[in-house]
């Protein structure tokens, strides 16, 4: 069935952030691109406003014409490789933030992230890159930099290049099902994510800390509207205090909203402090206000 320009515009208007209209197009690898980077943080999603056409006519032009892999070899492209590099990084950032306790991090866990961002933008459109010859130069350059944060720039550096030498067009495949699309698209979204909630949930004190800050930062904001203060406060902890009001006391089973009961007290102690800050400036302004009201008049009084 041919793609429409125009239903491609749409989605991309809709939920191109979210890769919503490579999906329609069949770019898997660059839609997950995009749900993994929220459209390369908006800026490649706004970039691609122009390409979008011929993204429609690759598509239109059907598997049958594809190349093979033997078929000349794509251009070099700086962009591509400067992706490659970018993603490679903020693919080891995660493996750092999420699985770095884990034994042997730097010798498993973030050359195999590093590269498999490498290989993620590779694979970007009808490109693709060998897929053992990329990972195994991320895996012999992590010993290099053994125990070093640093090192996810040689490697992604090192993982780079190597898929750009080893750079060439897809072979014809058979399209897949929606169904089976997703499928694949959703287990790697929680392959990515799934260390990021770990990390969260194992640090749960520090994680309530923080969310209580956002929370109590963002309300803020409202401070000047109070209905609508507390209408969005209403919302944001709506689940707890449905959860309440059915069951009354969560009891020992439900550490989820005990959690939650943490983050409002943390929120309302938090606005609280603030409010008090602003008062004591507020104060202490008005007090220096009138000594030097109180000091004018009577510099004024002796010179009279």
């Amino acid at each position: 069935m041919a793609k429409g320009l125009l239903v491609t515009y749409v989605l991309w208007a809709v939920g191109g952030p979210f890769g919503l209209h490579h999906l329609y197009l069949e770019r898997d690898s660059h839609a997950l691109l995009w749900m993994l980077t929220l459209g390369g943080c908006g800026l490649g999603w706004l970039w691609e406003f122009w390409k979008l056409p011929r993204f429609v006519a690759e598509a239109n032009r059907g598997q049958r014409q594809k190349q093979s892999p033997g078929e000349g070899t794509p251009p070099l492209s700086p962009i591509r490789f400067a992706a490659q590099m970018i993603v490679g990084i903020y693919f080891g950032l995660v493996a750092l933030i999420g699985l770095s306790p884990m034994a042997n991090f730097y010798i498993v866990a973030l050359p195999l992230s590093v590269g498999l961002g490498v290989l993620l933008v590779a694979a970007v459109g009808n490109q693709t890159s060998d897929f053992k010859s990329t990972l195994g130069v991320a895996f012999l350059t992590s010993p290099i930099f053994y125990c070093r944060p640093i090192a996810i720039l040689p490697i992604s550096l090192a993982a780079s290049i190597t898929a750009q030498k080893h750079r060439r067009y897809k072979s014809s495949a058979e399209s897949e099902t929606l169904s089976v699309l997703l499928y694949r698209l959703g287990l790697a979204y929680l392959a990515f994510t799934g260390p990021l909630a770990y990390s969260a949930l194992s640090n749960t004190a520090a994680t309530l800390k923080y969310m209580a800050e956002i929370l109590g930062s963002f309300l803020s904001w409202f401070s000047f509207f109070p209905l609508l203060d507390c209408l969005i406060e209403s919302i944001l902890f709506l689940p707890f205090r449905i959860w309440w009001l059915m069951v009354g006391d969560p009891g020992l089973h439900s550490s989820y909203f005990q959690e939650w009961e943490k983050v409002c007290e943390s929120v309302h102690s938090f606005q609280d402090e603030k409010h008090q800050l602003a008062y004591q400036a507020k104060k202490d302004y008005e007090e220096n206000f009138c000594q030097a009201v109180a000091e004018l008049a009577c510099g004024h009084h002796l010179k009279g």
